[in-house]
């Protein structure tokens, strides 16, 4: 189990991170399209390619870990994938972060812990085919409702699409151990990439309609509960047999949701609090700016306008796709 916890950690560090210096990298180029000047110019851009490279292996790794863990261990640590990027913003992009980011983040650490012990292998001997219906009939019906507040339901039905890519694919490997034919696991991944493909279509119509802060709350969010609960209805996943082990998994899921939670909105949270936590919140922040102040050689950001704010960089994923 925890050779898929470090698979699955590493995996979506290279997804997050290779977003982001792929980001960085089309800061210089031109928009995507089939010129090959333009194919030439990304492909010769070092940091481009390198990000698209890491964004593959990551993805390669993910699916690694999911085909020896069950979707509800492999899909909650994916979630931390925000508070990897945003340690990695910190000493790479020189990103400065407040105290209730280093909170989230250590969170998020101790929830992936607690699903690394009190996750179990589990075997699936079939596949409740009558529960996918029901699954089915009740995303049709969300993504079908009323659309009275758009950036909450823009962003539970993107986070929806995340998670039941992450099942679609766990039931090909699934289902190729059971004898099926072995075309089942490419089929399976690519209806899981159309997946995450309309996933960001929707996360990105939430960005442009509603505030960022709610909508990539409820696709993180969502994301992890989605993939938890399809994968219990659709593969027939379930809780951990021994009280301690399923009290450290339940614990880890909820450590994981509140730090993404956190995570994204703590510059709001601070600005609600008293003024002595804020000050106190905010004492790092304070001390970062104040050694890069112009003039100062320690003060120099050694890389001009690419800082992004810490609980917003997850964003970088749906604009990147946006480009291409």
């Amino acid at each position: 189990m925890w050779e898929s916890v470090a698979l699955t950690l590493v995996g979506t560090a290279g997804n997050n991170i290779g977003k982001v210096l792929q980001k960085k990298g089309t800061l210089i180029l031109p928009p995507l399209s089939l010129k090959l000047k333009v194919i030439r110019a990304y492909a010769f851009n070092q940091l481009w390619i390198s990000g698209f490279l890491m964004d593959m292996c990551g993805a390669a790794l993910m699916l690694t870990a999911l085909s020896q863990a069950p979707v509800s261990v492999v899909q909650p640590i994916a979630g931390c994938g925000l508070a990897i990027l945003c340690v990695f913003s910190h000493f790479y992009l020189k990103e400065v972060m407040n105290g209730l980011d280093w909170i989230a983040i250590s969170l998020a650490g101790l929830g992936t812990i607690g699903v690394g012990v009190g996750g179990e292998e589990q075997k699936v001997d079939k596949i409740p085919l009558i529960n996918i219906p029901w699954l089915v009939l009740s995303i049709a019906i969300l993504f079908t409702g009323p659309e009275v507040i758009e950036e909450i339901i823009f962003g539970l039905e993107s986070g929806i699409l995340f998670g039941i890519s992450s099942v679609i694919s766990k039931m090909g490997f699934v289902m190729s151990e059971m004898g099926f034919p072995k075309i089942v696991v490419p089929a399976a991944i690519s209806c899981s990439v159309c997946c995450s493909a309309v996933g960001f279509v929707y996360q990105t119509r939430g960005l442009k309609h509603g505030r960022a802060i709610v909508v990539s709350t409820c696709t993180s969010v969502a994301s992890i509960v989605s993939g938890v609960i399809a994968g219990m209805v659709a593969l027939d996943e379930h809780l951990p047999t021994a009280p301690t082990s399923r009290l450290f998994l339940l614990l880890g899921w909820f450590f994981i949701i509140t730090g993404v939670i956190l995570l994204v909105s703590s510059t709001r949270l601070i600005a609600r609090l008293p003024r002595p936590v804020q000050k106190i919140l905010k004492g790092n922040v304070e001390r970062n700016h104040s050694l890069r102040r112009p003039g100062s050689a320690r003060g120099k950001d050694p890389i001009p306008s690419t800082t992004i704010h810490a609980s917003s960089l997850h964003l970088l994923t749906s604009s990147t796709k946006e480009k291409a």
